[in-house]
């Protein structure tokens, strides 16, 4: 049982989307964190998620709603009047799963030396519906030369929770000149400092809905992703060993046995250990791959 608990700070960005909105709202609040600071960042929807958000407002911290210039403007107006000691943001139609603030706050606590995590990747449908897909080969564990090599699929930024200070070391802001990977964009620079510790916790969900702008607009975040990702690696200087890991990646192919496969990529990428959590053990680091 935590003795203090550190400040939440979630921020959520909304515009048109009082068909899921009020969810979003009830995961974070229906918890009753008892440190947590939301704040809501409207960006004058013409819908109904003003009503939504009025119904709440006496336990919001903060809430706008005013015309902005997309969604990461709307983040970086919420993150300037935040003072969280952790923090993360949700998307107006994800969700938080059931005492996940409680989760992140005993994980910060317990672990001083782990700055940056995300959960277990899971899914909603738009009824709900939960789902986890299947693993792929490293189970969703990450590192900066994972994400150089543009190799897996993406950091699931609903799960993602960071201390205050590594958003400082980082510049503190959303980079507002990207429509679709300000998300990654940031992810690389937390690299630069902190390893991203990935978890069998599940903490919140990404809802799948039939028309969603990251969906209907893939090939320009993947053309923004590439952008970024290349700017980051010059500043590097790490085109050497991204060769170092095509070449190990290509004798790999000539390996017998898919774990050896694996591992060898495994480890020409640093990939960090995966964070798990046990009732009988509590916290620990499996550095054991396992198909």
């Amino acid at each position: 049982m935590l003795q203090l608990y550190p400040k939440i700070t979630v921020v959520t960005p909304s515009y048109n989307q009082g068909e899921f909105l009020e969810q979003t709202i009830r995961s974070i609040l229906d918890q009753d964190y008892p440190n947590l600071e939301y704040i809501v960042i409207d960006g004058g929807s013409t819908d109904h998620s003003v009503e939504i958000i009025k119904k709440y407002q006496d336990r919001l911290t903060y809430w706008i709603s005013e015309p902005d210039q997309g969604m990461y403007d709307a983040l970086n107006k919420g993150f300037k009047r935040s003072t969280g000691e952790i923090m993360c943001w949700i998307n107006s139609d994800d969700m938080h799963h059931r005492n996940s603030l409680f989760t992140v706050a005993d994980l910060f606590s317990s672990l001083a030396n782990v700055n940056w995590i995300m959960g277990s990747n899971t899914f909603y449908d738009e009824h709900g519906k939960m789902f986890i897909p299947d693993p792929d080969m490293f189970f969703h564990r990450w590192s900066k030369w994972r994400m150089y090599s543009l190799d897996g699929k993406f950091i699931q930024q609903e799960s993602v929770f960071w201390r205050r200070s590594l958003w400082d070391k980082a510049g503190s802001y959303i980079d507002t000149s990207l429509s679709l990977a300000g998300d990654a964009e940031l992810w690389l620079r937390f690299f630069r400092y902190e390893r991203l510790f990935t978890t069998t916790l599940m903490l919140s969900g990404f809802r799948v809905r039939s028309s969603q702008k990251s969906k209907d607009n893939f090939n320009e975040y993947i053309s923004e992703l590439k952008s970024v990702v290349k700017r980051e690696v010059k500043m590097i200087n790490g085109r050497r060993y991204l060769l170092f890991i095509g070449f190990v990646k290509c004798l790999s192919k000539l390996v017998p046995g898919t774990k050896f496969k694996h591992m060898m990529i495994y480890k020409s990428m640093k990939i960090t250990p995966k964070l798990t959590y046990s009732p009988a053990t509590g916290y620990g680091f499996d550095k054991k791959y396992k198909l």
